[in-house]
């Protein structure tokens, strides 16, 4: 069995894991901008990976910019995108942290982050400066649609989650754990497993990280300082006619982001 240790170098099995809910995903989203939003056509992916998200909205007639710190994924989204779509489509490598394009601030109608990305970001400093920096990058009234999980620091035993995809005739399964939270600091530790098996191929992927935490009153107060408010929350069945009271339990949130004032 060969053995890698970074699952962002190899999107083509990222993509089978997380690439099969692309089309339901953009539906929402498109649905909570009619809602609440502008209803405008350009649209921002802070951390886009490889550009699954991106290509469906040009697919669709939408103009959008995405970036991500990862140059692996950045060639995969731009192997995807068919000739008549790259015209609408930018791509940039950059950080969550200080993306910035002086032609796009007060430009972008809705931007989205769906899978827990943001929680890369280790700092309140780190975390703070991404929002301040895509609140500059909305036009008023403008949304930021921030999706991830809460976390339960009453929580006893790791999470664990699994997920089969495939990729032509490899079969790839995922085991993520995320290990117990640490009230104080602020981090869980999380491990991924990509196990691909297929004709003449065995192969272990095996990542390691930390994902800050957040309980919902530690997020609430990080969206007012970096100046926006909550305009509505859902959680990852993607339904808009089933929004999030405030006292719901679920630990899966989807945060519909806009600028105060």
């Amino acid at each position: 069995m060969e053995r890698r240790s970074d699952w962002y170098d190899h999107p083509e099995y990222y993509e089978a894991i997380f690439g099969t809910d692309t089309g339901k995903e953009m539906d929402f989203l498109l649905q909570v901008h009619q809602h609440h939003g502008t209803g405008g056509s350009l649209l921002l992916e802070p951390a886009c990976g490889a550009g699954r998200l991106v290509a469906e909205a040009a697919r669709r007639g939408l103009d959008v910019v995405g970036y991500d710190i990862s140059e692996p994924m950045l060639a995969h989204a731009r192997r995807r995108l068919k000739p008549s779509w790259r015209r609408r489509v930018q791509l940039h490598q950059a950080r969550m942290e200080s993306f910035a394009v002086p032609g796009l601030m007060g430009q972008v109608d809705l931007a989205f982050n769906l899978v827990s990305t943001f929680r890369y970001l280790d700092s309140e400093a780190a975390a703070r400066a991404h929002l301040e920096s895509t609140r500059r990058l909305l036009k008023p009234g403008g949304l930021y649609v921030l999706g991830f999980h809460l976390t339960d620091y009453a929580r006893t035993t790791p999470e664990r989650e699994r997920w089969v995809g495939h990729v032509g005739e490899d079969t790839v399964v995922c085991n993520t754990r995320e290990g117990l939270p640490d009230r104080r600091l602020r981090r869980s530790p999380m491990r991924n497993r990509l196990r691909i098996t297929g004709p003449d191929k065995d192969l272990l992927i095996e990542t390691e990280w930390f994902f800050r935490t957040y309980d919902l009153a530690q997020i609430r107060r990080l969206f007012r300082s970096a100046g926006m408010h909550v305009r509505a929350m859902y959680d990852f069945d993607y339904r808009l006619d089933a929004p999030l009271e405030r006292g719901s339990l679920r630990l899966d949130r989807l945060f519909v982001l806009q600028g105060q004032g």
